[in-house]
């Protein structure tokens, strides 16, 4: 288990989850699917929980394998994801 407050994950990460945040609620996302990069894994359920505190959504995560974000998991919107945000190392536009 990994023992990092939300703070010192984005003091790591630089997560920019406000901009998350404010994409979510302008789509009026509820379902939102999160994808990380395999070192960011562990730290998914803290940063979900975040997440779904300050969007009001809920959110899954993809714990198959990841080689960026341009690798996006397809078929997921028969589960109804109205949202998928990449995760990684480096800024990405979204």
């Amino acid at each position: 288990m990994i023992n990092k407050s939300f703070q010192e994950i984005n003091e790591i990460y630089d997560l920019e989850i406000e901009k998350i945040v404010e994409t979510i609620k302008k789509q009026k996302s509820k379902k939102v699917l999160l994808q990380f990069p395999d070192a960011m894994k562990r730290y998914a359920d803290v940063i979900a929980n975040e997440l779904e505190r300050k969007a009001n959504c809920s959110c899954f995560i993809w714990f198959e394998s990841c080689f960026g974000a341009c690798d996006t998991p397809l078929g997921v919107e028969k589960f109804g994801i109205d949202l998928t945000v990449p995760f990684g190392h480096s800024e990405w536009k979204f």
